[in-house]
């Protein structure tokens, strides 16, 4: 595994002791990151302001959890901050391993893959972080859905992504530094600075495909959003022991599949056993709610790097 020191340690400044209220200063169509936690309101955090932070380290009614975001993987990852020597506090290396963040643990100083959650050095390499269930949505979405939740308010201070060299310089969120990465081609940290991109040896998924990975069981395997959307918005599959159902409706959403056979209705709804389920959620008109899946948001090139080239779902 490639992993180099691209700028200095803690230049990306996470966000430690975060403040919530309920107002967003942003766009509605601005994406967010929301988790459930075991009690409380639903939380959303921006990815406006992770763009500038990358981790937040919050601890939701005591439960301790990392929401993790690196902007050239596109990979949006909720991780609990359990590990075997306690409770971590993460922060942002400066490294990348193939393009991939690197988080740090500021207890032992080990290193973390971002994408994979594996500690690749350190005196807990070898260890993973635990997923849990999140969600890529839409701020508007988010507020339809949740009235009472809460919204990370912005951090402030000083980032390297603000600025044209490796200083942190202070931050503008209105900015958007990697929107022309974002619309572009390439993909990986030269593509982002201007250069060439890594080479993609494959023509049937965009390395910079949305994929949502699950894992159960030691079998892992990934749903590119654009292959779900041509099979019809929702398509079903095993994973280890579970029976899985993934939709593809403001993003891409896997729950808990109870076997019922839900067809597309509109852009956010589907219909099975008879009542309307929607898909970013997965609540039914009936009160019911599916169960979501702990699971990593991230481009096609980040997963593959991950679990090879034979890792992604396709219709039989």
């Amino acid at each position: 595994m490639n992993v180099r020191q691209v700028i200095p340690r803690d230049a990306i400044p996470s966000v430690n002791g975060p403040e919530f209220g309920s107002a967003y200063d942003g766009n509605p169509d601005d994406r967010v990151v929301v988790f459930e936690p075991e009690s409380g309101p639903v939380r959303a955090y921006p990815v406006r302001y992770l763009h500038y932070h990358e981790i937040v380290n919050d601890e939701p009614n005591g439960q301790p959890i990392a929401v993790t975001w690196c902007p050239l993987c596109g990979s949006a990852i909720v991780y609990s901050r359990e590990a075997s020597q306690g409770t971590l506090e993460f922060g942002v290396s400066g490294k990348l391993a193939a393009d991939d963040l690197v988080m740090y643990d500021r207890e032992t100083e080990t290193e973390w893959k971002q994408s994979s959650g594996e500690a690749i050095a350190g005196e807990l390499r070898g260890e993973s972080l635990a997923v849990l269930p999140a969600a890529l949505i839409t701020w508007n979405e988010f507020r339809e859905r949740h009235s009472d939740g809460l919204v990370l308010q912005p951090p402030g201070g000083e980032s390297e992504a603000s600025g044209p060299g490796d200083d942190p310089a202070p931050i503008d969120y209105d900015a958007e530094p990697y929107r022309a990465y974002f619309e572009h081609d390439g993909f990986g940290l030269d593509a982002h600075r201007g250069g060439d991109s890594r080479a993609w040896k494959r023509d049937d998924i965009d390395p910079k495909a949305v994929v949502l990975g699950l894992e159960s069981d030691g079998d892992a395997l990934g749903f590119p959003l654009p292959r779900v959307e041509d099979a019809g918005n929702v398509v079903t599959a095993s994973i280890g022991e579970i029976d899985v159902v993934v939709f593809a409706a403001d993003g891409i959403h896997a729950f808990e599949h109870l076997g019922f056979n839900f067809e597309y209705e509109d852009e956010l709804f589907f219909r099975a056993d008879g009542v309307r389920w929607h898909g970013a959620s997965g609540e039914s008109g009936g009160g019911r709610q599916l169960t979501r899946l702990p699971a990593r948001r991230l481009f096609a090139f980040a997963w593959q790097d991950d679990h090879g080239e034979d890792g992604f779902w396709s219709p039989e």
